[in-house]
């Protein structure tokens, strides 16, 4: 179970951009964060992913509390997720082939020898042809750009996936081709989505159901 508990949060002390937000995400379980832009919906996914140390509240992953962040995560926390971010272009290193890109996690982590079976596994599941592996991030599309980013994001097994607004600057057939992908991810391997948006048609179609940003911050507006 991925737990957010009473989370607070930002990048400043006096103005937190998340103030005492709950969410629980049960492991093979496909939630769907709806809200409008701006409201803090990435902070909180980059909470749950362990990739911003929250100001007070709780994570509490597997029934124990998360007590280190980012880097200092131990290992097997940090890659229990894998993350796929709105804009490619931010999160991609220019430098890297498409191939090293999706390759990076298993370099990171000393698992070279696992990294031609799983680029061209991945490659061929989020519907990258072997053409494109050999390009950079300026010769591919937003699309073709995203669909290797999610298979950086899956290459190390995760068992949790958050996807924060993943398919927002991209059309429907492309939208459509990376949401079956994750999903036949998560059939193959039993993990839990957060899957965080502003379309509502999208994710109530694609999660198990749908928690609206005034209920998963629902405290803080009857205390305030």
């Amino acid at each position: 179970m991925l737990e957010l508990r009473d989370i607070t949060a930002g990048y400043d002390r006096k103005a937190p951009v998340v103030r005492d937000a709950s969410l629980a995400v049960a492991p093979g379980e496909a939630v769907g964060l709806l809200g409008p832009s701006g409201c803090g919906k990435s902070t909180l996914a980059r909470v749950a992913a362990l990739l911003h140390r929250p100001e007070s509240g709780t994570v509490v992953l597997d029934g124990g509390p998360v007590r280190r962040w980012r880097h200092r995560a131990p290992r097997d926390l940090r890659t229990a997720f894998g993350v796929v971010f709105q804009q490619p272009r931010l999160s991609a290193d220019p430098r890297l082939r498409l191939t090293d890109l999706i390759a990076e996690p298993l370099r990171a982590t000393g698992r070279r020898d696992e990294v031609r079976h799983r680029v061209a596994e991945l490659a061929e599941a989020v519907g990258l042809t072997p053409d494109l592996l050999p390009r950079r991030p300026h010769e591919v599309s937003d699309g073709q750009l995203q669909r290797a980013c999610l298979a950086r994001a899956l290459v190390l097994r995760p068992r949790w996936l958050i996807c924060d607004e993943m398919s927002a600057m991209l059309d429907a057939s492309t939208t459509a081709a990376l949401v079956t992908a994750v999903e036949d991810y998560r059939e193959a391997t039993g993990a839990g989505l957060l899957a965080v948006g502003h379309d509502q048609t999208l994710l109530h179609r694609w999660c198990d159901r749908v928690a609206h940003w005034e209920e998963v911050t629902a405290r803080s507006a009857m205390n305030g």
